[in-house]
């Protein structure tokens, strides 16, 4: 097993034209969640379980680990597999920081092992994508 100093985070930032409020409700209601991620079962409440699943049916098994509303989001998110380099257990945590002209948003996806590069790598390239979703969805809410 390896050292937890040896994890690796995959960290994505972006800068929204949109408030953090307007942010927040997309990145802690249910039905929007679902607009921009995945299906899901989320309540922004410390301790709650919930699930993510993909379209291309995997299921992301989570916890909410902290709230800052408007601020600070962390869940776990792990994914079993039979295949020991596709199952993962990590944390992802949102960062939001109102700037002049809206929210400066990171992501962060701690817990990849040094023997996960294509794990890890693919967890660059999909936030990248979930994030041009939320943009989007973004640009559709009052």
């Amino acid at each position: 097993m390896s050292d937890p100093k040896d994890k690796r985070t995959a960290t994505i930032e972006r800068e929204f034209t949109h408030p953090p409020e307007k942010l927040w409700r997309a990145l802690t209601q249910q039905h929007l969640m679902e607009e921009w991620l995945m299906k899901n079962d989320f309540k922004p409440e410390v301790g709650h379980a919930f699930q993510l699943k993909g379209e291309w049916g995997g299921v992301m098994d989570c916890e909410v680990l902290a709230i800052e509303p408007h601020r600070k989001l962390c869940y776990s998110w792990n994914f079993s597999n039979d295949d020991p380099l596709y199952s993962l257990e990590s944390t992802v945590t949102f960062m939001l920081t109102p700037t002049a002209n809206g929210t400066h948003l990171k992501v962060e996806q701690s817990g990849f092992r040094p023997d996960q590069k294509q794990a890890y790598g693919g967890a660059h390239a999909g936030w990248k994508g979930f994030l041009a979703n939320l943009d989007a969805l973004l640009d559709t809410l009052d």
